[in-house]
Order: C-alpha cells, then structure tokens, then sequence
C-alpha cells in the first residue's frame, strides 16, 4: 500500500511542464514523487506560471530573483546564445544566477533541516554535476541526496568537426567549476548521488573520490505512460517501412547520415523506405536540400516541430525509430519509442547505447561518419527484410522500457530515501 509517510524537501530550481528537456524532466520527478511523499518543492520564480497551471494546490515555494540577477541573465543569454548556443559558456557565465538561488534556499531552510522537520533532502536540478548546494553542510542527520545528475560526455574522436561547431573547445570550463568553494563538498557529504551514465558515473568517483557504493545508476529521463497505451503493431512487408527521428535539427543529432544511410540502404532491400523527420532548427534547409538531391524529396518528410502531447501518436506510426546523434546524455526519445513498442537504430554513445539492446534494436559504434552510415543502413534494411525479428523487438523494447516509466523511477528513488534513512 502507497502512503505519503515520508516528507521530502525537494530543491530543483528548473522545474516546468510547459518547457523542454531539463525543466520538463524535473516536473515529472516531482509531480510522481509528490503522489507517494509528502514532498515540498523549492523551485525558481520562472517556474510559477507553468506549476501553478498544474499543480495549483501543492506545496511550491518560489524563489524570487533580483533585478541584478535577471539583468545578467539577458547578458549571458546575449553573449552565449547567440545563434547556436554555446553551451560550455553559458553555463559557466550562469553561476552566479544559480548561486543567488542556492542562497537563498539555504537562508529559507537551513534551521528547518537542521531541526529535522524533514526526513530528506533530494536536489536534483541542474542536471549538469556543476554546481555546489549549500544545504549539504546542514544535513548531518538528515539523508542528503544529489541527482540524478549527468553530463561531461565528450564527442566521440572521429567527430571533431561537429565538436567545434558546439563549442567543445569551450569544454575546458568544466573544470572550473571544481574550484567553486563547496562544489567538491557537496558531492562528498552526498548520502548518494544518482548518476545518469555510466561515463558520467565513472567521472565523478575518478574526479570527486566519491567512493562507488555511494553512487546508484538512475538515467535522469523517464517515460510517461501515454507511449504505452497504442497497441503494437508493425507495417506487413508489402508495405512501406516507416521511419522516425525525433530532435533538434542540428549537427551532432546526425540527421544528414540518417538520410545518407536511407540512400544506401534502398541499394539493400526491395522495400520502400519513409521517414518522418520530428524537429526543427538551423539544419532543416540543408537537409531539405540533401534529401532532394539524393532523389529522396517523395520519402523524407519534414514535419516540424510536433507538440509534446501529440508525439504518442507519431512514434505508435512508425516501424522504426532512427537515431544517429553521436552525443547524447540521456535521449529521452529514444525511450519513448521503446515504450511505444518501435525498435530504435542508435549511435553507443552516452545514455541512449545504454537503453538499447541487441534484442530491442541496433547500436552502432561512433567510428567515422562514413562508418555510421554504413551500419546505419544496414540496420535499416535488416528491419526492413525482417519483418518476424522486427516483430520480436517492439515487444521487448516496450518490455525494456517499462523499467524507465516515471512511476518505477520514483519508486526507485523513495527506496534509496529508505535505505539512507536506515544508514543514518
């Protein structure tokens, strides 16, 4: 039987259903979490509008932010957003908005965690392992639990070029943030700390001598329900195979070697072979032009950037979800087509070479841009000349993927809660 015996105080400072990838991933967490905990979200003052749209009756304090801080968030926005942002700079320039935030959770909570009106602390935003929290150094007796947190993957060697236009070279600002008084702290005094990759793992107990039973593999991304409600199916082979890529059109997702591959792969099957491409961003004409002088206009098709509440209905369309981005922490799209009971054709790199298997899918290694291609191909046209071992994947890939569902991982997370508990 659930009960809501457990009372968390819950610091994530992105949290918002109405926003992409981080802040969306954060709400999930919260929103399942609080249905099995008495849990009290701290979270910043852009959050409200999307929070109190959704959780109008919960307990949510949010923390203001200073005209200063909002003054220095447009210029770090104008510095490092321009055009293709440059990641590794913007969050670097970004502390001291975070650190205003830390501040002030610290001043709002630290006599209440010292007095042990709660039963843990969890903070889990940003995602990134960058940033000290301060309520650490008060929580002597009370679990202290990070994450999940992932990140610092590096392109892989043969991709250099990609590397550049993302800023790579900027990279090196990761490791200032070691020096932040408190950043090393904070993972030391961690009771656990969730970690969404194994690299990312491996980092923090090579960097942080973090010892490694303190560290639990917890992918930051789950998967609402809503994928698994179609009924699986999968295109007769006298039909065309129906292909999917979801994301952000931009070098390193690798949509220009999916279209490539696609180009090699009708060399390799009588079967006609369609794609859907989900996404948009400064590739989209480039790749419209790819396609066309390929002789593929008839077979990709761009479809823009779909609503979250309508991509359930896309992935239970497809055969096949493809996939060739060669940098990816987590890949939340990759589990919404396993859960949607569609196999996936993914690059081993990062978080997504970890929810596929070779019985839910293909996983290709990030040699060379010419050798994605090639296996990419094959993948696509050993799904299409396979239509019975195809069948056999969608069941287990939406078997694989229930282990990610959102209700499973907060479960998780409420027996590790458990378990320090028990510790201290």
């Amino acid at each position: 039987m659930k009960t809501r015996d457990l009372k968390i105080l819950l610091v994530m400072e992105q949290c918002n259903p109405l926003w992409p990838s981080v802040p969306r991933v954060a709400y999930h967490i919260y929103s399942n979490l609080s249905l099995l905990a008495d849990v009290t979200l701290v979270t910043h003052e852009r959050n409200r509008e999307g929070l109190e749209e959704n959780c109008p009756e919960e307990a949510i304090d949010f923390i203001a932010e200073s005209k200063r801080s909002a003054n220095w968030y447009r210029c770090v926005n104008a510095i490092a957003g321009k055009g293709s942002t440059n990641w590794p700079l913007m969050h670097a320039l970004s502390f001291p908005i975070y650190a205003e935030f830390d501040r002030q959770v610290f001043q709002r909570y630290h006599k209440a965690v010292e007095n042990g009106e709660y039963d843990a602390v969890i903070c889990a935003t940003p995602v990134l392992p960058r940033y000290p929290y301060s309520l650490s150094r008060v929580c002597k007796d009370v679990p202290f639990i990070i994450g999940p947190v992932n990140g610092g993957l590096p392109f892989p060697s043969g991709f250099k070029k990609i590397a550049r236009k993302e800023s790579a070279h900027f990279n090196f600002l990761r490791a200032l943030g070691r020096m932040i008084p408190g950043y090393t702290r904070t993972y030391q005094k961690a009771d656990r700390i969730l970690t969404g990759s194994q690299f990312t793992r491996e980092w923090i107990h090579r960097a942080l001598k973090i010892p490694r039973e303190k560290l639990k593999m917890m992918p930051e991304n789950g998967v609402t329900r809503a994928f698994f409600d179609a009924p699986l199916q999968t295109s007769p082979a006298n039909e065309p195979l129906r292909m999917l890529f979801a994301g952000r059109l931009v070098p390193y997702k690798g949509a220009d070697m999916l279209i490539e591959a696609i180009d090699k792969a009708r060399k390799l099957t009588s079967r006609e072979l369609n794609l859907v491409i989900a996404g948009d961003g400064p590739e989209e004409e480039p790749l419209k032009q790819q396609a066309k002088q390929l002789g593929l206009e008839d077979n990709v098709n761009f479809a823009g950037l779909i609503p979250p509440e309508e991509m359930p209905s896309l992935f239970a369309a497809a055969d096949l979800f493809t996939f060739p981005s060669v940098r990816e922490f987590g890949g939340a799209v990759v589990l919404e087509a396993m859960a949607s009971g569609v196999p996936s054709a993914v690059v081993d790199h990062g978080g997504i070479g970890e929810y596929v298997t070779a019985d839910t899918g293909w996983k290709v290694s990030p040699i060379s841009r010419d050798y994605i291609i090639e296996e990419m191909a094959k993948a696509i046209a050993d799904a299409a000349n396979n239509p019975t071992r195809h069948q056999s994947m969608a069941k287990k890939a939406r078997a694989r993927a229930g282990e990610y569902c959102w209700e499973a991982k907060v479960e998780k997370i409420l027996g590790i809660v458990r378990d320090c508990i028990e510790e201290k």
